[in-house]
């Protein structure tokens, strides 16, 4: 390695989640705090939730309920007139 151009590199940089260590990784930096990792998300600890976030469900059957999708798809010359 070049001198000067490298960060410092710390082996046993500790990863923290909710001020508990995780796990110790190598890094750039000599501590880590993550809002999120693979022991607490959903996806790999198999608990299943659904969040709707302010109602965007709700927001996206209105908007496309009816007869939205009925109408015939429009052609650019049709929309230049």
């Amino acid at each position: 390695m070049k001198d000067k151009i490298h960060p410092t590199w710390y082996p046993d940089c500790k990863v923290s989640f909710r001020g508990q260590v995780v796990m110790i990784v190598g890094a750039t930096v000599p501590e880590l705090h993550v809002e999120v990792w693979s022991g607490s998300h959903p996806f790999y600890t198999g608990q299943k939730t659904f969040l709707d976030t302010a109602g965007r469900v709700e927001r996206f059957q209105r908007k496309f309920a009816g007869d939205y999708f009925k109408g015939g798809k429009k052609s650019a010359a049709a929309e230049t007139k």
